[in-house]
């Protein structure tokens, strides 16, 4: 696995913005916080694979700024021989998922975009609590999304596994 430095430089070889890069330091540093209370809790979570994954959650950003910056950000590392488990990490973080039917509409390549692992869900989790380098509570979160009119059942999802991952130290 990369070592933290080495996915920062990823980040800034491939011509990530420094506002972008900023962004998944912080998400970084929430969803390490989020993984150790839920180690404390006692359960078993891949600290290294949250780090990394966090810092590069956002690598397709680098390319688009769209909803496909997930799917391009996968590719991406694929291509470069990130671990499958990173690379799954980069594709699954968007909201709390993506479903096939609606990663089509998207214009998405037709996948399951859910997370599945712990460290998935946590980095998921702690990108939709950071807003640029601002921490933000899940109500705010939800708040942003019903202003930018996001269907329903996304917001259901996002509360949802807001609501799993705090379970895990709360």
């Amino acid at each position: 696995m990369i070592t933290r430095d080495e996915a920062i430089q990823l980040l800034e070889e491939n011509g990530c913005a420094p506002n972008v890069i900023e962004h998944c330091k912080e998400v970084a540093s929430l969803a390490v916080e989020m993984a150790n209370k839920a180690i404390a809790a006692g359960h078993k979570v891949n600290l290294e694979m949250v780090e990394i994954g966090a810092l590069l959650h956002d690598f397709g950003r680098c390319k688009t700024h769209k909803i496909d910056h997930a799917a391009e950000g996968y590719r991406l590392a694929k291509n470069i021989g990130i671990d499958s488990e990173i690379s799954e990490i980069i594709k699954r973080h968007i909201g709390a998922g993506i479903s096939k039917e609606e990663a089509r509409k998207l214009g998405l390549p037709e996948d399951d975009y859910f997370p599945r692992s712990l460290e998935e869900k946590i980095v998921a989790h702690a990108d939709n609590l950071v807003k640029g380098t601002r921490r933000i509570t899940t109500t705010e979160r939800i708040a942003l999304m019903r202003k930018q009119e996001v269907p329903e059942i996304v917001i259901q999802r996002v509360n949802k596994l807001a609501e799993e991952v705090e379970g895990l130290f709360s």
